[in-house]
C-alpha cells in the first residue's frame, strides 16, 4: 500500500508513475486527497473536543473539592454533550478512514524508474540469456507425452481424485520432484537464508498484508466457513511472519526460504498453452523472501537474481531473463524480473520465476518497521522470488534432457535422485 503522505505530497509524481501501468489514476488519487482532508480535519475537531473534555474533567474535580457542586454541575451537563459530540465524530472518522483504505488499496505500488514501458508480455525487456537450446532427437516429445510414455506422471488420476490441475506423480516422477524441492533448499540454506515451514492457509489479515487481497480475491481458494486462505505462494505466509514487528536495524537484513504447495484457481486459463505442467491448481514452490534495508533492497535484488542464475546453470537449462514492463508487473512489485526456461519439445519460453522487490508497499500494510540509529520507526523493504517453481523446471527438464533411450538426469540432481536416468 502507496503512503498516504508520500500520495499528498506527491501527486503528479504518482499520477504519471502509475501511467506506466496503463493506470489512469488521477480520480483516484485525488479522492484519496480528499478523504485524507476530510480524515485530518475530522481528527484535529475531535482532537479539539476530546481536550476541551479532559480540561473540563479537571475543573470539575477542583470545584469539588472547593464544594461549588453546582457550577461543577454546569460543567458536568457540558462534558456530556462534548462526549456525545465527540463519539459522533469518532464514528465519522472511522467511516472515511475505511473508504480511505478502500481506496488505498486500489493502487498498485509504483514502478521504479528502471522499469521500461509497456502493456503486454511482448513489450518485456530481455536483460540476460544463458544456455544453449539442444538439438532432440527426431520424435522428441512434449513433457505431457513423455510422461504418460515412462508412467511418472498421471494427469487423469489427478481429474478423478480433485479435478484438473492436480496432477498425481508416481515412482520416479515423485522422486524427481522431491530431489529438486531438497537441492532447491539446500542451495537456498548454503546462500545463508533460513529455512522455515509455515501454514498452509492464512487469514485474511495474511492475505491483505501480502497484497493478495483484494486485488487477487478470485484467483484463491477460499474457505468460508473458518474464514481462511489456500496459499498462492509461501511468499504469503513468510512475509506474514513479520507483520506489526518492528525490528532493530542489527537485525537486517533478514532472508528466510521455505517449501510448499501452491494453490491457484487459475480462473479464465485455457489453451494449448496450460496443458500439462504448463499451468496447475496446485503446484510445489520454494520461495525466498528478503526483508531489507531500504538503502540496500535492490543490491539484494541484484543478489537474488545472480542466486537464481546459479541454480539454472547448475541444472543446464537455457533460460533468460526479463525485466517486465509497467503492464505485466504485479500489482505489489515495483520492479520484477521474470526468469523463463526455453522447453525445446514446446518450442516457447516457459516462466520458472518471479524476483521482485516491493520497497515499502508490503512494509506498509504490514507495519513491518525498523529502528534506526536515530531511534525513529521506518517501514523496511521486502523482497521474494521463486527459486523455483518446479512443475516449468520439471516440464524443462523432461523435455530438454529427453533422448531416444530415456530422460537423462540433470547431474547435480543424481545423488538427491538415486538414479541418472528416467527409461
Amino acid at each position: 500500500m502507496l503512503q498516504i503522505a508520500f500520495i499528498r505530497e506527491n501527486q503528479e509524481k504518482v499520477i504519471k508513475a502509475l501511467a506506466k501501468r496503463n493506470m489512469d489514476a488521477k480520480s483516484v488519487v485525488e479522492e484519496v486527497v480528499q478523504l485524507d482532508e476530510r480524515r485530518r480535519a475530522t481528527q484535529v475537531e475531535l482532537d479539539g473536543i476530546l481536550s476541551e473534555s479532559n480540561k473540563l474533567s479537571k475543573d470539575i474535580g477542583e470545584l469539588m473539592k472547593a464544594g461549588e457542586k453546582s457550577k461543577a454541575a454546569i460543567l458536568k451537563e457540558k462534558t456530556v454533550l462534548l462526549k456525545e459530540k465527540s463519539k459522533r465524530l469518532a464514528e465519522i472518522a472511522d467511516v472515511i478512514a475505511q473508504e480511505l483504505l478502500a481506496k488505498l488499496y486500489t493502487l498498485p505500488n509504483l514502478p521504479a524508474d528502471i522499469v521500461p514501458e509497456g502493456k503486454t508480455p511482448e513489450e518485456n525487456l530481455n536483460v540476460f540469456e544463458e544456455g544453449a537450446i539442444p538439438v532432440l532427437h527426431e520424435g522428441a516429445q512434449p513433457h505431457w507425452e513423455l510422461v504418460k510414455k515412462y508412467d511418472i506422471i498421471d494427469f487423469e488420476l489427478g481429474v478423478k481424485i480433485a479435478g484438473a490441475g492436480f496432477p498425481v506423480y508416481k515412482g520416479k516422477g515423485a522422486r524427481l520432484q522431491r530431489a529438486l524441492i531438497n537441492y532447491f533448499l539446500d542451495k537456498n540454506t548454503a546462500a545463508g537464508y533460513n529455512e522455515v515451514q509455515v501454514p498452509h492457509v492464512v487469514n485474511e489479515a495474511s492475505a491483505y498484508g501480502t497484497g493478495q487481497l483484494p486485488d487477487k480475491e478470485g484467483q484463491m481458494y477460499h474457505d468460508a466457513a473458518d474464514d481462511l486462505y489456500l496459499i498462492p505462494t509461501a511468499e504469503v505466509p513468510v512475509t506474514n511472519m513479520f507483520r506489526d514487528v518492528i525490528l532493530s536495524e542489527s537485525e537486517l537484513p533478514i532472508l528466510t526460504t521455505a517449501y510448499t504447495p501452491c494453490f491457484r484457481r487459475e480462473a479464465g486459463s485455457y489453451g494449448a498453452h496450460v496443458r500439462g505442467l504448463n499451468r496447475l491448481h496446485q503446484f510445489d514452490k520454494v520461495e525466498i523472501v528478503r526483508v531489507e534495508h531500504p538503502d540496500n533492497s535492490y543490491k539484494a535484488l541484484d543478489g537474488m537474481v545472480e542466486h537464481i542464475k546459479e541454480i539454472l546453470n547448475e541444472l543446464k537449462l537455457p533460460y533468460r531473463i526479463l525485466r517486465l514492463c509497467g503492464g505485466d508487473m504485479g500489482f505489489t512489485s515495483a520492479l520484477t524480473y521474470d526468469f523463463e526456461v526455453f522447453s525445446t519439445a514446446q518450442d516457447r519460453w516457459l516462466e520458472i520465476s518471479s524476483v521482485s522487490n516491493f520497497e515499502t508497499f508490503q512494509a506498509n500494510r504490514l507495519k513491518l518497521r525498523f529502528k534506526d540509529k536515530d531511534g525513529k520507526n521506518q517501514l523496511a523493504h521486502t523482497l521474494n522470488g521463486s527459486s523455483l517453481a518446479l512443475p516449468r523446471v520439471l516440464a524443462g527438464i523432461l523435455e530438454n534432457y529427453q533422448t531416444a533411450d530415456g530422460i537423462v538426469i540433470p547431474e547435480v540432481l543424481r545423488p538427491y535422485c538415486g538414479f541418472d536416468i528416467i527409461n
